[in-house]
């Protein structure tokens, strides 16, 4: 193989059998289940990553089921994003999301920097209520439910908050194990279309694990649970800060 050639395969490793195919990727009857719960306001700060700023002490924990998504087959999520403002515009910091496919996790973190790890999330009706179960190996971390289907869920605030922007920490380390890159990556939904949304009473806990942290942003009060059923598609990445350029100028 020439260099020629490696560098026009060169699309993600390993490079020869890559983990994940090229996007765009859909995702058909995507499922969200998202309690919003108030939390621990210097606990929160401590984890926004600058030059994103924390607006309330708000937290909204998500299980997402993705049984039809275009290069990464059947898969469930679940993790913590922050509401933040960029440059005066709202948008959700992403801190945490745990999965149970190697290729959404190899592609979100090699694409985008999504903060993904390998657990085990659940998310399924039993009789009224729809609940969330998320293990890393065999200990709950984190369990949710929400009364199934109390009260629709005007479809436009639901389009609105799945098309604000998100902001990701990307950080991929040099062969040295110094940062090569890290920088601070904004991405939206596209093509969305909401096929059902309601609302209803939500309950949350989550447990303290050493390698799963989700309970260091406490539950101090749970604000509202909604269940959500969409297609969207995950749009690619822009780079909107780049923690390294002060670096790169000098080097």
């Amino acid at each position: 193989m020439t260099e020629s050639e490696v560098r026009d395969r060169a699309f993600a490793m390993p490079l020869t059998s890559p983990a994940f195919p090229p996007g765009p990727y859909r995702f058909v009857d995507r499922e969200f289940l998202i309690i919003t719960y108030r939390t621990d306001p210097d606990a929160l700060r401590k984890v926004v990553p600058g030059p994103l700023e924390m607006t309330e002490p708000i937290v909204k924990f998500e299980f997402i089921r993705m049984p039809n998504s275009t290069g990464f087959g059947d898969y469930t999520e679940s993790g913590q994003v922050i509401p933040v403002t960029f440059q005066g515009k709202s948008g959700g910091y992403v801190h945490a999301m745990f999965l149970d496919d190697m290729a959404p996790i190899a592609a979100g973190r090699e694409i985008w920097g999504f903060p993904k790890k390998l657990a085990s999330p659940e998310l399924r009706v039993e009789k009224d209520t729809i609940g969330g179960m998320l293990r890393y190996g065999p200990f709950p971390i984190a369990v949710a439910t929400m009364g199934y289907k109390y009260h629709p869920v005007h479809h436009d605030r639901i389009l609105a908050s799945l098309s604000a922007p998100n902001y990701l920490l990307k950080i991929i380390p040099h062969v040295d194990g110094s940062p090569r890159i890290c920088e601070l990556v904004r991405y939206c939904c596209e093509e969305i279309t909401v096929k059902g949304a309601w609302e209803g009473p939500a309950a949350l806990e989550l447990f303290h694990h050493a390698l799963a942290p989700v309970a260091e942003l406490p539950v101090l009060e749970v604000l509202s649970g909604v269940h959500i059923l969409t297609d969207l598609t995950l749009g690619l990445g822009t780079v909107v800060h780049d923690y390294l350029s002060d670096r790169r100028t000098v080097s």
